[in-house]
This record gives C-alpha cells, sequence and structure tokens, in this order.
C-alpha cells in the first residue's frame, strides 16, 4: 500500500487539497468493490493539527504532523493563495521536511501554484516544473534556474511531477492513479468525478498579460507602444529608434526583462487580439486575421496554433457563443 501525504500549507487553497483526498480515497473504494485491498494510505500532514485554509474560511484537522512522519512514498503539495513569498514563509517549516523525503526515495507532487513551495525547496533546479499561467512571471523571477514550462498541464521528471493551473489538478492526480492503480481504475476515477482524462496543455486557457513587473522604462515603453499599434507593421529597428537604444541591446533587454523576444512579444500581443476576437465576434478568419495585423493565412494559422493549440476554427468552435445564438 502507496503512503500519499497530502500536505495541508497555511493558506492553502482547499480545493486542490480536497479534491486530491477524495480522489485518492475513491480509488480505495474501487478496490474494496472488487475484494481487493486498499491502494493507498492517505493522510493530511500539517505543520499544526488546525491548519486555517482559504483565506481563513476554512479550517482543515490534519491527521499527522510532519515532524511525526518518518517516511512516506508521495508528497502532494496543494495550490497556495494569496501573497506568494508570504506563503513560502509561512510554510517554510514544510521544505527540509520535503526534501529529506524526496532524498529518502519518496516522489513529490506540486499541484498548481504549489510549484512555489516545491521550488523553494531546490529540487527543481535546472528541472521542469508548471504552474499557473498567471503566476509565470512571478515563478521566472522568484526561480529562474527553474525550467517553466506553462503551456504543460503535466511534467514528470526524476520522481518529481507537476500540474497546471487551477483544476488542471484533476489530470495531475489521475496520472499518478493510473501510474500506482492502472488505467481502468483511472478511467473509472474520471467517469465518476466528470474529468476529462489525457488533456496535455494549457495553452488555450492562457491568457496573454505582458511581463511589465520590471524597471526597465524604455522596454516599458515599447511593450505599450506594441500593445497599442499591434495591428501595424512594426520593426525592431523601429522600435529601437524610437527609444534611441542601439538593436542588439535592446533585443538583449527586452528579452531579459519580458522573457519574450522582441518578434514573440509582437505575436503574442496579435494573437491574444484575434483571440478575443475570435470569442465574440461574427467576423470570419480572415478578417481576424487582417484586424490584427496579419497578411499571410499560413503565418497566421500557424503562430495562432503554436501559441494557444488549437487551430482559430478550433478555438472559435470552443469558446464562441455569439456564432451559436
Amino acid at each position: 500500500m502507496k503512503h500519499i501525504s497530502i500536505l495541508v500549507p497555511r493558506g492553502a487553497i482547499l480545493g486542490s487539497l480536497e479534491g486530491s483526498r477524495q480522489l485518492f480515497s475513491q480509488v480505495n473504494q474501487f478496490a474494496k468493490q472488487q475484494g481487493k485491498p486498499p491502494v493507498f494510505q492517505v493522510e493530511l500532514i500539517g505543520l499544526t493539527r488546525e491548519t486555517p485554509v482559504s483565506g481563513g474560511l476554512f479550517t482543515v484537522n490534519t491527521d499527522s504532523l510532519v515532524d511525526d512522519v518518518a517516511r512516506t512514498d508521495l508528497i502532494i503539495i496543494p495550490a497556495v493563495d494569496g501573497d506568494l513569498s508570504d506563503a513560502i514563509d509561512q510554510n517554510k517549516a514544510f521544505l527540509p521536511w520535503i526534501k529529506k523525503q524526496y532524498e529518502a526515495g519518496a516522489e513529490v507532487a506540486s499541484l498548481c501554484l504549489g510549484a512555489f513551495l516545491l521550488a523553494s525547496t531546490g529540487l527543481l533546479s535546472g528541472r521542469k516544473c508548471a504552474t499557473h499561467w498567471m503566476a509565470e512571471s512571478a515563478f521566472r523571477q522568484m526561480f529562474p534556474d527553474v525550467q517553466l514550462v506553462t503551456q504543460k498541464i503535466i511534467t514528470d521528471e526524476h520522481r518529481i511531477y507537476s500540474s497546471g493551473g487551477a483544476f488542471s489538478y484533476l489530470n495531475l492526480i489521475l496520472y499518478l492513479i493510473e501510474k500506482y492503480a492502472g488505467r481502468e481504475i483511472a478511467v473509472l476515477s474520471a467517469k465518476v468525478f466528470a474529468i476529462e482524462l489525457d488533456r496535455q496543455n494549457q495553452l488555450p486557457f492562457t491568457i496573454f498579460q505582458g511581463q511589465k513587473g520590471h524597471e526597465d522604462e524604455p522596454v516599458k515603453k515599447i511593450q505599450e507602444y506594441i500593445e497599442s499599434n499591434f495591428q501595424k507593421k512594426i520593426t525592431i529597428d523601429e522600435l529601437a529608434s524610437m527609444q534611441a537604444i542601439g538593436r542588439r541591446n535592446l533585443e538583449r533587454r527586452f528579452k531579459k526583462a519580458t522573457d519574450n523576444t522582441i518578434v514573440e512579444y509582437i505575436q503574442r500581443v496579435k494573437i491574444e487580439a484575434a483571440k478575443m476576437s475570435l470569442e465574440s465576434s461574427r467576423e470570419n478568419i480572415n478578417e481576424v486575421m487582417y484586424k490584427v495585423g496579419y497578411t499571410d493565412t499560413k503565418a497566421f494559422r500557424s503562430t495562432f496554433k503554436r501559441v494557444t493549440g488549437l487551430s482559430p476554427i478550433q478555438y472559435r468552435a470552443k469558446y464562441n457563443r455569439v456564432m451559436s445564438a
């Protein structure tokens, strides 16, 4: 039987904590119905017996305190809420225990913003990790040595797992259930909890916000110019001239400040505008394409699919309700 330690961090989001517990516990119910022994021993592990979560709206009673758990097989780190630096500080007593258990052979999985706690252990250095797309800039700034993959729903590397934003944690839990209990039980769990199985990426859900939490004012002015003039043909030389900065120096500074090249940034702004039109208007694909400054149909479709994971037609079918009204 695999021992699962679901951490109860101070300020945890109750949904990912309780949802994980329910799914793993349900697997034991399935096993019981089939006359088999339980698959998992599920425990809630805290720093205190009673832990406030979800902004203090709820209190979770833990099964064990972290220092009382000598060994576990799988650690689940739920999403945390509020100021992420504060969340790390409030839960720093978990970090050496997580690292010690991993070094003893345990596996570790972070759910959504739980990635910030996992990364704080140092175990993600040089490795891939997913988290909520809204926290991309903050994560990159705090953990530059981690390979953030915001398009992924799930990462699996060297006994460390992570999930993308919000309710995509359910896909990671199903992934772990399949690994430990088999495909049949994972499919049954997906059906009982009405979870879409085998989702691979969160690109269709991502909203490009443009990283402006930096102090490079000329780069900010260029970002604002791009966002106000994305319909036009914008060249890097033009942008460099506007701020009296050499092209090579501007490209270096822009990438450092925004985590995007200038060309990538222009593309992301154009595609975000195209997404909004496809979601809310009756314009055809070509009209949307021209509206955001593309003239090459193949280039537009290719860039759109690379950014969103869907073709423009697929995206419209998924999110537009005007067309079906």
